[in-house]
């Protein structure tokens, strides 16, 4: 049932203003660490390893990059929604962001593929604890419903222009590396973990994974204002606070709830990781890139193939973006959340596989450019065929993220809320639902003499992914349980 929420939320304070600019900081870095590795991965093993694209080797690499790292995150995250809900939400925040910028700063320095894959662990178990510590902490701050709602939608939608912020930087990194401060170890450190060689100390997948430094900084200087949820501060200075269980998330109360979140993250992470993500991959196969790239020496082919990747990443976050600004809206008008949720889904099962056939053809059609090579970061703006299709991509599945992060908070007691919110995001979503990258590239592998239809072959993959993941989401949907307004306000 669908119907308007009532209106007249109070207007912010200074301090819930500052409190929503860390909020959209935090989650805007989440999404920016997590798809820096689309991006640099080709680049980054080709260089720590020596393997070739579409190898059986390499492409172990590239599922390992993708899995390993969210496996652990996953697993760790869990861990840390258990101590949001012990420690508090917000020390638990300001430690999670704190670990996913300075672990993304040092894997720009890695030496070897495992201290990449270290570090990328690091950074992905700091990005699992933050959306659930953040979420819980918005979601208790601002009381009021229609309050509610758009402070999580508005500061979710941050999440994407992160997204964007990424494929800027990594388009600068390419475009300035050769001038940027070469990336050399600290001669103390040499002995232990080795040093760059010279000839790769400006790739620009190393400034782009160091980029990631960035919302340290703010959280460092604005920390100290930064309030407690009251509610869980309450409840702890009362004594009133219950001891967090995994297994109470399962008890007959709540065993519905986090068995259907859990799938249906893990749905709309399968989309983004086992599709979307692939973009990488599938880019050299489009027509008008290869023929960009025909005749071309190694190095100028992978500038034009990772410049074109991130141009396509652009257009699909600024859908994701617009996606999240609708969901946004749209949460505060529609009660109904089965309902919500099915107006980004219905869509995306039928649009999501069509979209990659599309790309599998690889034909593309641009209807209208603008020169911009005045521009370091742009080059050309056009509207292209292939273009609109993964802002339509990214709309519909991107959008779904936002969902969560204002419905979790709503069917979990204070006491279970990061508990209940961790094991749908990072059990559901960061090891079942990334674990369709791995599958993706296993998938999609084929013998080396038959290389040159590798792309086509991933976007046949992502097509068969995107059906997948959207189908069982939507069947999962009908038994997602609808949340009554305050009734875990008491607990």
């Amino acid at each position: 049932m669908s119907a308007a929420r009532p209106s007249g939320a109070p207007s912010l304070t200074s301090v819930q203003w500052l409190i929503c600019v860390i909020a959209a900081i935090g989650f805007a870095f989440d999404i920016y660490e997590l798809l820096m590795l689309p991006l640099i991965a080709r680049f980054a093993i080709e260089e720590l390893t020596g393997l070739k694209p579409g190898t059986p080797a390499f492409q172990d690499w590239v599922g390992y990059l993708f899995f390993v790292p969210a496996f652990i995150g996953g697993i760790v995250g869990l861990i840390g929604g258990y101590l949001t809900d012990r420690l508090g939400r917000r020390f638990v925040l300001t430690w999670s962001i704190l670990l996913y910028a300075f672990s993304a700063f040092a894997a720009g320095y890695s030496t070897s593929i495992w201290m990449l894959l270290v570090f990328r662990t690091l950074t992905f178990v700091g990005v699992c604890i933050e959306f659930v510590a953040a979420v819980a902490w918005l979601a208790e701050l601002f009381p009021d419903p229609v309050q509610r709602e758009k402070v999580l939608g508005y500061t979710q939608a941050f999440s994407s222009i992160g997204g964007i912020l990424v494929a800027l930087a990594s388009t600068l990194a390419f475009e300035y590396a050769k001038d940027l401060p070469a990336v050399v170890i600290p001669g103390f450190l040499t002995g232990l973990i080795g040093q760059i060689d010279a000839l790769h100390q400006h790739e620009a997948w190393r400034y782009t994974l160091m980029s990631g430094v960035i919302p340290a900084i703010p959280l460092i200087l604005i920390r100290p204002f930064l309030p407690e949820s009251p509610v869980w501060a309450e409840k702890r200075a009362s004594g009133k606070l219950r001891r967090p269980s995994i297994a109470e998330i399962f008890s007959p109360q709540l065993r519905r709830t986090t068995i259907v979140t859990t799938i249906m993250f893990a749905c709309s992470y399968g989309a983004a990781f086992g599709a979307i993500q692939q973009l990488q991959f599938i880019v050299p196969g489009v027509k008008d890139v290869k023929a960009l790239t025909a005749g071309k020496p190694v190095p100028k082919k992978k500038e034009i193939e990772g410049k074109t990747t991130t141009d396509y990443t652009k257009a699909q976050e600024v859908g994701g973006l617009a996606g999240r600004f609708a969901l946004a809206w749209l949460a505060v008008l529609i009660v109904g959340r089965r309902k919500l949720m099915r107006v980004f889904q219905i869509p995306g099962l039928i649009l999501m596989p069509l979209i990659f056939l599309a790309f599998a053809q690889g034909d593309n059609y641009t209807f209208f450019s603008f020169d911009m090579s005045w521009s370091k970061v742009f080059h050309e703006v056009k509207l292209s065929y292939l273009g609109i299709l993964i802002f339509l991509a990214g709309f519909f599945t991107v959008a779904q993220f936002s969902f969560w992060g204002n419905y979790l908070p709503r069917v979990y007691p204070v006491h279970l809320r990061g508990t209940g919110e961790s094991f749908a995001a990072n059990v559901g979503g960061r090891i079942i639902g990334t674990s369709f990258a791995f599958i993706a590239s296993k998938l999609a592998y084929v013998p080396p003499d038959q290389m040159a239809f590798h792309p086509t072959k991933m976007a046949y993959v992502a097509a068969g992914i995107a059906f997948f993941t959207y189908l069982v989401g939507s069947i999962a949907c009908f038994w997602l349980p609808e949340p009554q307004e305050g009734e875990f306000g008491d607990d």
